[in-house]
This record gives C-alpha cells, sequence and structure tokens, in this order.
C-alpha cells in the first residue's frame, strides 16, 4: 500500500478542543535503515507491526504495510527494538473532508507536537486548521525512526 502524507508542526494546543479521539502510543525500531523501517507500536490496546520504505524525494509518498499482531508478542518485541523508544499521545482532529492526527510527544521528544494528513494524491487540496504550523514534510528529523535516535530535546543544544 502507498502511503501518500503531509506532516506539519502545531503551533498550539487549541487541536485538543476539538479531537474526536486520543490514545496513548508507544513505539520503537527493530530496524531503521534508510531504505526501510520496522516499527512496533501498542496503540491503546492492540499491537501494531509496521514496514515502511524509502520516501520519495519530497517525502510526501512511500510503501507502507501495517499488521494488527498480538499485544503480548508486540509488548516482547518491543525489549529487542533499539534504543530510544517513541511515547507520545495521538489525537485524532476532524477537519474539513478529513482526519488530521496530531502526536505529542512525551519523554525525550516533549515538547514536540506534530499534525499529519493522509491523502488520496499528492496534489490533493485540503483546508488547514488555524493551529496547524510550519510544514516539515521531507525533513527527516521529524521522522519517528529519526526521532528515536536524536530526540527532540537534543535538538536546542545544537548549533
Amino acid at each position: 500500500m502507498i502511503e501518500i502524507e503531509r506532516k506539519f508542526l502545531v503551533a498550539s494546543e487549541a487541536f485538543k478542543k476539538d479531537a474526536s479521539a486520543s490514545t496513548k502510543v508507544v513505539q520503537g525500531f527493530l530496524n531503521t535503515h534508510p531504505e526501510r523501517t520496522v516499527r512496533v507500536r501498542i496503540k491503546g490496546e492492540k499491537g501494531y507491526l509496521t514496514i515502511k520504505g524509502k520516501s520519495n524525494p519530497e517525502g510526501t509518498t512511500r510503501f507502507e504495510w501495517e499488521q494488527v499482531i498480538d499485544l503480548n508478542e508486540a509488548e516482547h518485541l518491543l525489549t529487542l527494538c533499539e534504543p530510544g523508544i517513541i511515547e507520545k499521545t495521538r489525537y485524532e482532529i476532524p477537519f474539513g473532508s478529513h482526519i488530521f492526527e496530531v502526536d505529542e510527544f512525551q519523554g525525550e521528544n516533549e515538547g514536540l507536537i506534530l499534525a499529519e494528513i493522509e491523502l488520496a494524491s499528492e496534489d490533493e487540496t485540503f483546508l488547514k486548521p488555524n493551529w496547524l504550523g510550519a510544514e516539515v514534510t521531507g525533513d527527516i528529523r521529524y521522522y519517528n525512526s529519526q526521532l528515536s535516535k536524536k530526540p527532540y530535546k537534543t535538538w536546542s543544544n545544537e548549533s
């Protein structure tokens, strides 16, 4: 399956008042190779195994395969993951004809809030809520696989 997605910083917490759902997410990576990532995720009470391919040059499109797995298996697989477990709360916010998924990170990535929107085509237009900030689609620093290696809290130490 091909995933078409755009990613944005979030400018305020105003999105929370419009959230239709929020779920705790814990995830780790079995593989963070630039050509592919293999992710284990626990979202709420469900486990998932996801494989993602390399993004196109714009960062909008890539192959994604995801399968629901047993929660106990997901918990065990998390113990095999590379260092840098990601913890976040995911909010679902209906807006226009789309649903934005907003991730508020905890732990080493606390302070980072990202919004994603999945699209049917790369040139699809969509309404942008006023809490949406700068677009970071294609900036690999904001990929969860990279945040697990170089957490957001360490960025301010860079020159």
